[in-house]
């Protein structure tokens, strides 16, 4: 084992990854066969699922490795930018959407958001504009998990194999890098976790996924924890926990401590962020498997909470990296979404650094399944079907067309993630945002009768219009400089310019543009609106 340092964390892994595998192959022996229980559990799950599934599929990779590494980069200021802000969003967006969706598919039958919004604004137009931009944004939100995961595998087994070609790692002057070098490469690692999601979400539809949610979501929150303490206790060096923190508080840059590097408009319009959830395909669907409204609650009441637990071990270990306690040898790996996993490597034993790599591998995968069946059921329901039309084909037929769609889809998102991304924070801000922009139409859709079909695309074609132009700006800042993540709007307001975020100039556009245009545009008839309203 000595011989080998990365294969004691290999096998922990392998093992997890096998478990996921039989979960998936038996929850595909409770299978009823029948489309509607492949996408949506036959509307089975109760308070409990409800609540682990809509919260692992909530926390991504983002969370976990893009918030450690942001934190480093940042500091302390990227937790109240979207940790505190979504607890209380995020519940919000429940309540106020979640329940009022769910009860309005239940009653006719939705199984996908565009279902619902072709029916609520009696237009076929509308389907067929959200759901390239629907895939479109989703795919970035696979790549945060996709490329996370092979990073995660390849820092973990650091070690493991240093004398084969395709495990080794160099920096640009040819010199080994010693947090990576040896490592399972972040191709085959990416490719692992896609075939173990495919093959439980391919055999055993939403139940599969919101069991292995479950299983996963308790799975990365415990020891989440147990990786703070250990963390916390290798490099405080001190006798009890309070002196670890405190030890480590004082090594950290004060300007890591305090938001003193970020302006206070930049840090509020993050709050606009948190609100793409209230847009997530995916979590549209998981809503979709509440048994009734009842299951709600517990997700209302405990969201903050879970959120607190999973995001202030990871910012704080993202934080006393920068710290003068952190080993000098071997140095800190010069890509930020390594930071989390390397630390675990480092700073724990193999065999407890293995299961702490099963934690941080589980938040990755338990939302990367609830995508992947949403954009295969999006496809089969608001493509083929509505197309050919319901009678056409079996339910046989369509749960084997929302599979080859998967497939298609885990396919592509594995290649892109073959290109070199620098930062899953920069990556997930901007799928997080397009949603965001698109929160006014699901909010109006539920609440507001004047919406009318022209107001609500016209809506979509500013938000994503106003996104793409923001975006191509961004991508024009040198990566020396920040690239995406560093992007920001600068707003003249009595001499003085004020920082925000691009997610603001999105959602106004949407906004705006919704309203003006469906104050001048009819509104859908009577006897619609009663339907919704009534």
């Amino acid at each position: 084992m000595m011989e080998h340092p990365g294969l004691p964390q290999l096998i922990i892994i392998l093992i997890y990854l096998g478990l996921l595998l039989a979960l998936g192959l038996f929850s595909s022996r409770l299978f009823k066969g029948t489309k509607e229980d492949y996408q949506v559990a036959s509307h089975s799950i109760g308070p409990f699922l409800l609540l682990m599934s809509i919260f692992g599929t909530t926390m991504t990779a983002f969370a976990l490795v893009g918030s450690s590494g942001e934190a480093f980069r940042e500091g302390v200021g990227v937790y109240g930018m979207l940790a505190s802000s979504s607890g209380i969003i995020h519940s919000l967006c429940f309540f106020l959407i979640g329940v009022k969706v769910w009860k309005l598919a239940r009653r006719h039958k939705y199984t996908t958001q565009i279902e619902f919004f072709r029916d609520r604004l009696d237009s076929d137009f509308v389907g067929y504009l959200l759901f390239p931009i629907l895939v479109g944004l989703v795919i970035p939100y696979l790549l945060i998990g996709v490329i996370s995961g092979g990073a995660v595998i390849q820092s973990l087994t650091a070690g493991l194999a240093p004398d084969w070609p395709m495990f080794q790692a160099f920096d640009p002057e040819g010199n080994p890098i010693r947090a990576l070098h040896g490592g399972v490469p972040p191709w085959l690692g990416s490719m692992a976790i896609c075939i173990v999601v495919l093959v439980y979400v391919f055999f055993g539809g939403m139940r599969g996924t919101t069991w292995a949610n479950t299983f996963q979501t308790m799975v990365f929150m415990v020891l989440g924890v147990i990786t703070f303490f250990v963390i916390a206790n290798k490099l405080g060096g001190q006798d009890s926990i309070l002196d670890n923190l405190k030890a480590l508080a004082n090594s950290v840059p004060e300007d890591k401590i305090t938001r003193s590097e970020m302006s206070k408009t930049k840090f509020f319009t993050y709050l606009l962020i948190p609100l793409s959830v209230g847009m997530f395909p995916h979590l549209f669907q998981h809503w979709m498997t509440a048994k009734n409204a009842n299951a709600f609650k517990l997700s209302v009441v405990c969201h903050p909470l879970f959120i607190m637990i999973v995001w202030v071990p990871c910012v704080l270990v993202g934080i006393w990296a920068t710290g003068t306690l952190i080993p000098a040898n071997p140095p800190l790996p010069g890509n930020p979404n390594t930071i989390l996993p390397f630390l675990v490597k480092t700073q724990t034993g193999p065999v407890l650094g293995g299961f702490l790599a099963a934690g941080i591998l589980a938040a990755i995968m338990s939302s990367l399944d609830s995508q992947f069946l949403c954009i295969g059921t999006i496809f089969n329901n608001d493509i083929v079907t509505h197309v050919v039309g319901k009678d056409r084909f079996t339910d046989k037929q369509q749960v084997m067309f929302t599979r080859l769609f998967i497939i298609g889809i885990v396919a592509i998102t594995y290649f892109l993630s073959l290109g070199n991304v620098r930062s899953v924070f920069a990556l997930g801000i901007w799928c997080f945002s397009g949603f965001s922009a698109l929160f006014p139409i699901v909010v109006a859709a539920l609440y507001w009768r004047g919406l009318s079909a022209a107001g609500a695309i016209s809506g979509i074609f500013a938000a994503i219009t106003s996104w793409c132009m923001l975006f191509y700006q961004a991508t024009n800042v040198p990566v020396e400089q920040g690239g995406l993540s560093k992007f920001v709007l600068e707003l003249p307001i009595g001499g003085e310019s004020y920082e925000i975020m691009p997610v603001v100039v999105m959602f106004l556009s949407s906004t705006v543009t919704m309203v003006v245009v469906s104050l001048a545009t009819p509104k859908p008839s009577d006897e619609k609106l009663a339907k919704f309203f009534n």
